[in-house]
């Protein structure tokens, strides 16, 4: 279930695949924890990173589109791209960001229409290049409408760019930094590709105190060619937004991994350390927060494998991961802050010192749910989808594992991003109606009462302008798909039925949760405040599966990992 590099298996990638993630491995052990937390204490730039994946040619690897490339191996294959995320985010989140930021300034070159860049960049990557993603601003923050970055026409194919970007990661070494901006004449969006080594481009400095370099940086008459647009209109609005929806699926499997390092950390720390005549680990409720931890953290990654093989998978008539892209992003970020917390409750005053991993987790494991769309952003998406997921399914062919070497060339040309509340979804029931474990049977009664509050209680149209209620509405919803597409991928797995029971053991208390806030808003109804009392419900453990669970699958974690001094 969870990543462990000393007994690293990726048996179901083909064999360059398998040798990068293995190399890279090997890459973070080398170097050691030591080493590892003396860059990232004195914020030093990854150079060394850098060489690696320029001497394994590993960006290019994994990040061209195969049409651009006659090696073999080259694809833009999101399965195995989610198993370097974790890889990344298990040892260090600075080393992620860079890929991170690398996938986002590329998103915009491989969507475009100019192919002289996208074969340049293929040239770049080659030679080692990173890339970056000039989208916000420091005013505006991702607010693409009101961008001020300008671009104004000279005449005969030439223009200059005037204008500032803000928090741009990689925008100091980038091979090429994909910029959106406006057609001052026109008003027109476009994107553009800028060269941070030219002299009209200013790097103005480093906007954060951290390891990568997060930039702040100025276009002044800077000269912009056609033959270096992007796109133009709708479609450099479409590649903003589109570009988005493929990075931000990394951001979840960058807590996989953080969290998944953290929890061998604190289990092995807490099960060597004896207090008042016990074992730490003896303790009933460290314990429960142990188990707690490794059931979230091990639905976290049910859920967003499963979610691959829908990115895999869509098409213009199959949008599905639209709802699940987001979840990836929001929900399974989240969960990883609440299990580091769950974790940090155990170690305690272990968790500040400067020479163990969980220092760097606690830290980094916050960046995720802010960055590429706050929770927010994304639950007012997910929430969009609510209506035809619980009551309009569509009919369409089961999903497979995709785990296949295959080119993910329709992220690409995802097109419109408009029409969100059209795309359907297939009964959720299908997979539920195929668990028929104690919590499971209670979490679909939970869901039930859901529904009865969407049709009868149906929030009013001052409720839906209320986005603190509708965030709790939607993570409520967000629950349900969580679950289906768990159920979903512990068929494929054959995972155990204590575990899966355990995961809606959480489930129906995070749901009660959610119900309770609802109950508690003050614009409220009465009906609505009945509904939510009959979906607080209770789980149950009566034949000792919590135990099994602890001395099965989590207590064997003990000295199961520890990175190399």
């Amino acid at each position: 279930m969870l990543l462990n590099p000393k007994h690293k298996s990726y048996d179901h990638l083909d064999p360059r695949s398998r040798e990068i993630m293995e190399k890279t491995i090997d890459f973070f052990e080398n170097k050691g924890k030591a080493k590892l937390k003396r860059d990232y204490f004195d914020r030093v730039w990854y150079s060394d990173f850098l060489g690696f994946v320029k001497e394994n040619r590993i960006f290019a690897t994994l990040l061209t589109p195969a049409q651009y490339s006659d090696d073999p191996d080259v694809r833009w294959d999101t399965a195995r791209i989610c198993d370097f995320n974790e890889i990344l985010g298990f040892y260090g989140l600075a080393y992620w960001y860079t890929w991170q930021v690398t996938i986002l300034g590329l998103g915009p070159i491989w969507m475009g229409n100019n192919e002289a860049v996208k074969k340049k960049t293929a040239k770049l990557l080659e030679e080692g290049g990173i890339f970056a993603f000039g989208l916000s601003e420091k005013a505006h923050g991702a607010d693409l409408y009101s961008s001020e970055m300008a671009l104004t026409p000279l005449g005969d194919g030439r223009y200059v760019a005037d204008g500032g970007k803000y928090y741009i990661g990689n925008a100091n070494e980038a091979a090429l930094v994909s910029t959106f901006g406006k057609n001052s004449e026109t008003d027109e969006y476009v994107f553009f590709v800028a060269d941070p080594r030219h002299e009209n481009y200013d790097l103005v400095k480093n906007i954060v105190e951290w390891q990568s370099y997060v930039a702040e940086y100025a276009l002044s008459g800077y000269p912009v060619a056609d033959d270096e647009i992007l796109s133009t209109g709708r479609d450099a609005w479409d590649s903003a937004l589109n570009t988005i929806n493929v990075g931000k699926f990394n951001l979840g499997w960058a807590s996989i991994g953080i969290c998944t390092h953290a929890f061998y950390e604190a289990v092995t720390h807490a099960a060597h350390r004896n207090l008042y005549g016990k074992w730490v680990t003896d303790f009933p409720h460290i314990r429960g927060l142990f188990t707690d931890a490794y059931v979230r953290l091990s639905a976290m990654k049910l859920f967003a494998s499963r979610a691959v093989d829908y990115m895999r998978s869509a098409s213009p008539e199959d949008r599905r991961y639209l709802l699940y892209n987001p979840m990836v992003k929001m929900k399974v970020t989240t969960e990883g802050e609440t299990v580091i917390n769950l974790l940090w409750d155990v170690i305690a005053a272990r968790g500040f010192e400067k020479d163990v991993y969980f220092e760097n987790a606690a830290k980094d494991i916050r960046a995720l749910p802010k960055l590429e769309g706050t929770v927010h952003v994304n639950m007012a998406l997910i929430v969009k989808f609510m209506a035809n997921y619980f009551f309009n399914p569509a009919e369409f062919p089961e999903i497979p594992r995709r785990d296949d070497a295959a080119d993910d060339d329709f992220l690409f040309r995802q097109g419109p991003t408009k029409g969100l509340g059209k795309i359907q979804f297939h009964d959720f029931n299908l997979a539920y109606d195929r668990v028929g474990l104690p919590n499971a049977e209670i979490f679909k009664e939970q869901i039930a009462v859901l529904k009865e509050f969407l049709m009868t209680a149906t929030p009013s149209k001052e409720q839906s302008k209320d986005i603190d209620f509708l965030l709790s509405l939607g993570e409520l919803f967000t629950l349900a798909a969580y679950g289906q597409l768990i159920i979903e991928k512990s068929e494929m797995d054959g995972i155990d039925d204590d575990l899966l029971d355990s995961i809606f053991d959480v489930m129906v208390r995070d749901f009660s949760k959610f119900a309770l806030q609802i109950y508690s808003k003050p614009g409220s109804t009465e009906k609505q405040m009945d509904l939510c009392m009959k979906m607080i419900r209770k789980p149950v453990d009566a034949d000792g599966r919590a135990e099994r669970v602890w001395k099965e699958k989590v207590y064997p974690l003990v000295d199961a990992y520890e990175m190399n001094p």
